[in-house]
């Protein structure tokens, strides 16, 4: 049952802003401008972290005219979540393992 946790998402994940940026786009879908607004980022430092979470996969992109919207990939959160409970899970079963000392 031992899974690994994917150290790649973590990373990405694990710059603030970035973080930022996935919680707002898992309340609804926005733009880069909406996105300047709510974090105060600059808009050439919100689209190098929005392009590291593409990459990632952890967004994905909708045309709209003249803007681009984001919106996020819940499976992706899900299955990095669904790798913590196998880790937690892990855990809760090794409790009685004790490696013993040479």
């Amino acid at each position: 049952m031992m899974t690994s946790v994917d150290t790649d998402l973590l990373r990405v994940l694990a710059d603030p802003l970035r973080l930022r940026i996935v919680t707002l786009l898992a309340r609804e879908t926005l733009c880069t401008t909406h996105l300047v607004e709510e974090t105060g980022a600059r808009q050439t430092n919100l689209s190098n972290h929005l392009k590291v979470l593409r990459e990632a996969g952890v967004v994905e992109t909708e045309p709209c005219g003249r803007f681009t919207y984001y919106k996020l990939r819940p499976v992706v959160i899900a299955q990095l979540a669904g790798q913590f409970a196998d880790l937690a899970e892990s855990a809760r079963t090794a409790t009685d393992n004790k490696r013993a000392c040479p």
